[in-house]
């Protein structure tokens, strides 16, 4: 059976198995469906649907039970053919508006409310990244003289990021050469990309004068550490781990394990994040148990969507069992990424 083949009942049956095990987080017995939906046809005509779905691979029979789970197939075809999206309640829009618009917030204040927002509403892990700097456009950069061989250097992109790092030099320098440094480095790369600064830096700077050469040095020498996203794991924020870890899921010990390995090892989320940050549609992007490439996440649905913060972008997101509300879910990720573009334009 293809997947396009699927009739109309056992779509309804499908539905029916799937948001019964979200709910229940029980396998789904045929005489369960048909005393809790009306479908008109008999328990026995359920029964013969259902192995029809097993044996195509859209739902599974646990051997220590009669009942029926989804396969990773079967939600796969939920989302993208079966769900009815959710609306979010006025009164959980009017507690984003209200957290998100309260002063006038830092840009990573407003990406730490949004991920304890996002686990507080979906009572499942949340994760949030930081606007990646690779696209952001070069507004101005700051040179402050440490001491007579050390300075600190002051990025600022457009949107309203800024990026700091400390410089070792191998010579002494003077502040009259700074300045001119830094008047010659905003004249040469105020307007580019991080990345089309890291490409043609030295190809910028070769016609240098002697007095300015060693602080450019030791800008063509760290272009790539200067030029880049700051660390992976400092550009992320995870909160809802005492969500999460309340679901039935997690009463079996080895899942337990599985979910505390994954909430301290960032860079798995990480690779997953920016792994859905490829996703040119604009849409909200579900990742579903063995879809993850990573074998940690093979127990686990992603569900994510960019925001924007002017040339920059960040990707926020969900982490949980399998068994997750999508419906609900889709519909509160999809808001908080849009509100969270609105309030960060709005305060930058």
């Amino acid at each position: 059976m293809l997947i396009d083949e699927l009739n109309d009942r056992e779509k309804n049956i499908l539905r029916h198995v799937i948001q019964q095990f979200i709910l229940t987080a029980s396998p789904v017995g045929s005489q369960n469906i048909a005393r809790k939906f009306n479908l008109k046809v008999s328990p026995a005509t359920i029964r013969n649907i259902m192995a029809d779905l097993e044996e195509s691979g859209f739902i599974d029979h646990p051997h220590t039970s009669a009942g029926r789970v989804p396969t990773d197939k079967g939600y796969r075809y939920y989302v993208d053919s079966l769900m009815d999206l959710q609306e979010l309640r006025k009164s959980e829009k009017g507690m984003i508006n209200k957290n998100l618009e309260s002063g006038k917030l830092e840009t990573e204040e407003l990406i730490r409310i949004t991920s304890m927002l996002l686990s507080s509403i979906t009572r499942q892990l949340a994760c949030v990244s930081y606007p990646k700097l690779e696209t952001g456009i070069l507004e101005k950069l700051q040179i402050v003289s440490l001491t007579s061989s050390r300075i600190l250097v002051i990025i600022t992109i457009k949107s309203g990021l800024v990026k700091t790092l400390t410089l070792e030099l191998s010579s002494n320098i003077k502040l009259s050469q700074i300045d001119l440094v830094q008047g010659l480095l905003n004249e040469r790369l105020g307007g580019l990309t991080f990345n089309e600064i890291r490409s043609t830096f030295k190809e910028r700077f070769k016609d240098v004068e002697d007095e300015q050469e060693p602080i450019i040095r030791v800008f063509i020498d760290s272009v790539d550490k200067i030029f880049n996203d700051v660390k992976r794991n400092g550009n992320l924020v995870i909160t809802g781990a005492k969500n999460v870890i309340k679901q039935p899921e997690f009463e079996d010990p080895h899942r337990f394990q599985g979910i505390i390995e994954l909430i301290e090892d960032k860079d798995v989320i990480i690779h997953i994040m920016e792994k859905s940050g490829d996703n040119s549609s604009g849409e909200v992007y579900i990742s579903i148990g063995s879809e993850n490439e990573m074998e940690l996440l093979n127990e686990y649905s992603f569900v994510s969507k960019e925001y924007n913060l002017g040339d920059t972008s960040g990707t926020l997101g969900i982490i949980g069992p399998k068994r997750m509300e999508y419906s609900r879910v889709v519909a509160i990720v999809d808001y908080m990424a849009k509100m969270l573009t609105e309030f960060l334009k709005n305060n930058n």
